[in-house]
């Protein structure tokens, strides 16, 4: 569904039938507001990395770079091979391997 920033994400939930006006995101719960689809990164990792094995978990933080600011900060884990703490745009590396196409030769 469509966040109010305009990116697809599967997380999102919003409810408009006969003038409801109802939103929220079930990946943050009860922490989300809606300017925050403007800088969250799933939408992004969801078009990078489709994998089946792979569950995000996201929490609400202040970069000490922006004190005013709230951001989405997401970690992953893959239930297929136990790992986290690797980047979700990528994937654990082991889900899906990297075709021999696109493996350097020496």
């Amino acid at each position: 569904m469509k966040t109010p920033a305009g990116s697809e994400c599967k997380y999102f939930y919003g409810d408009y039938y006969r003038g409801r006006n109802f939103e929220e995101c079930r990946l943050l719960g009860a922490s989300w507001t809606g300017s925050l689809c403007r800088t969250c990164p799933v939408p992004d990792v969801g078009r990078a990395n489709a994998c089946d094995s792979m569950r995000l978990r996201a929490e609400v933080t202040r970069p000490l770079t922006a004190a005013f600011q709230k951001r989405v900060k997401v970690t992953a884990f893959c239930e297929k091979t136990g790992r986290s703490g690797f980047d979700p745009h990528i994937g654990c590396g082991e889900c899906h391997p990297i075709p021999p196409v696109f493996e350097v030769k020496p």
